[in-house]
């Protein structure tokens, strides 16, 4: 084959495809699980601030550093493995270690994370969780220990991908401020299913906490949006009357419109991001493939009576501010309307008003025009007259008689020369 060019970035394309693998994860075993986002402008942070923590991590087991500009990382701390990855808003942080404390879910697990370094960290935790991985031949003791070791409430336990299987959880923070799940392998089960498992539970937990942001950030518009409504109604009652002046609305309309599309502005992001975590939440609990566990809710119907109507919530208020832009943009349009309307009547006036002014300019015309012709005639008359003076003697004819001869035709060659005039400049 003769050689070619490769695109720049194809390996690393091809790459990207395989650079997050799952965990093998062998049971019995036992995880912590750690989220963090900056509280502001998580999308827009250093994330070079997230590395240094890491490494800062790895220092203190002198443990290998990723490679520069790495958005994820698997090695070895201590006697554990750690999973770390970096994603739009939040990085995470995943500790596997060997066999099953005798106290179920004891918090020793999340020890590995030192104290001072989880102070350290460039944001706020947004979710953990302590991990429980058991071998369970058969269904005998799961539904005892998950009563005792969950909420029964929230329970939500099902068998998944073909009973290989069982995960439990109530989605609920335990007095050490994390979440719990449990996960029981069957025998056969080998330790790379169970990874996939596990990092399923993961990330069904992490975006379901990154959703319920968009359901904070809905309940805060609520009173806003009732204000945005109220003022536009009233609005739109002052322009149904005569004695709004339109500037007023107008300027009111634009103050209202502004902080509109400010408010949707600040929150495209939140809500399109909760739209897109929503997806992966119910895409990552498909593909466990849930069966009914002893007739308990499955992680399916649990979100579907907790997590969707939350969900809905988000998109009644997307909605909501969408509608009150058309809203505000169809008022525009409506005093738009009105003051063309208005500024239609007004120039038909002003065009009246020119006509009448200019019909009186031209009767002005006429009647200096008349003056005129009579002011000319007086004078050539008196011209004539005088030029004529020493011939009345001579042909004895009266000044009398030769002002009647002269008046008439002095007057039409002054009215002719004047009509010409006129007739010129138009």
């Amino acid at each position: 084959m003769p050689p070619i060019d490769d695109h720049p970035l194809r390996y690393a394309m091809a790459n990207e495809l395989h650079a997050r693998p799952f965990p093998s994860v062998d049971a019995p075993s036992r995880a912590a699980y750690l989220a963090v986002k900056p509280a502001e402008n998580a999308a827009g942070r250093d994330r070079e601030a997230d590395r240094a923590h890491l490494i800062d991590l790895l220092d203190r087991f002198g443990a290998q550093h990723p490679q520069p500009n790495a958005t994820h990382y698997f090695g070895t701390i201590g006697k554990h493995k750690l999973k770390w990855e970096s994603h739009t808003e939040f990085v995470t942080y995943t500790i596997f270690g060997e066999g099953v404390a005798e106290r179920p879910f004891d918090a020793a697990t999340f020890g590995v994370f030192p104290e001072d370094w989880l102070a350290a960290a460039p944001g706020v935790r947004i979710t953990s969780a302590l991990i429980r991985i058991e071998v369970a031949d058969g269904d005998a003791g799961i539904d005892a220990k998950a009563q005792d070791w969950f909420v029964p409430e929230s329970l939500a336990i099902s068998r998944v991908i073909e009973d290989d299987l069982v995960v439990a959880g109530d989605f609920r923070i335990d007095h050490m401020g994390h979440m719990r799940f449990a996960v029981f392998a069957r025998p056969h089960v080998d330790d790379r299913r169970i990874g996939r498992v596990v990092q399923r539970l993961c990330e069904i937990e992490t975006y379901k906490a990154m959703s319920m942001l968009g359901l904070s950030r809905a309940r805060a518009l609520g009173p806003k949006i009732g204000d945005f409504d109220r003022t536009l109604t009233g609005l739109l009652d002052n322009m149904r009357g005569d004695t709004s002046d339109p500037a007023d609305v107008l300027q009111s309309l634009l103050e209202v419109s502004a902080e509109i599309e400010n408010t949707i502005a600040q929150s495209t992001f939140r809500f399109g991001a909760t739209g897109a975590y929503e997806k992966i939440v119910n895409q990552r609990i498909s593909v466990l493939r849930e069966e009914r566990f002893n007739g308990r809710q499955t992680f399916g119907e649990f979100m579907m009576r907790r997590f969707d109507p939350a969900m809905r919530t988000v998109k009644s208020t997307e909605g909501q501010l969408q509608a009150m832009s058309e809203r505000a943009l169809r008022a525009g349009d409506l005093l738009r309307t009105r003051v063309d309307v208005e500024r239609s009547a007004q120039n038909q006036e002003l065009l009246t008003s020119m006509d009448k002014r200019a019909d009186l300019q031209l009767r002005l015309q006429r009647t200096v025009e008349g003056l005129s012709v009579v002011a000319i005639s007086y004078y050539a008359v008196n011209l004539v007259l005088n030029m004529t003076g020493p011939l009345e003697q001579g042909i004895g004819i009266s000044k009398v008689v030769m002002a009647a001869l002269v008046t008439p035709v002095v007057l039409l060659l002054v009215w002719m020369m004047v009509n010409r005039i006129r007739k010129h400049m138009e």
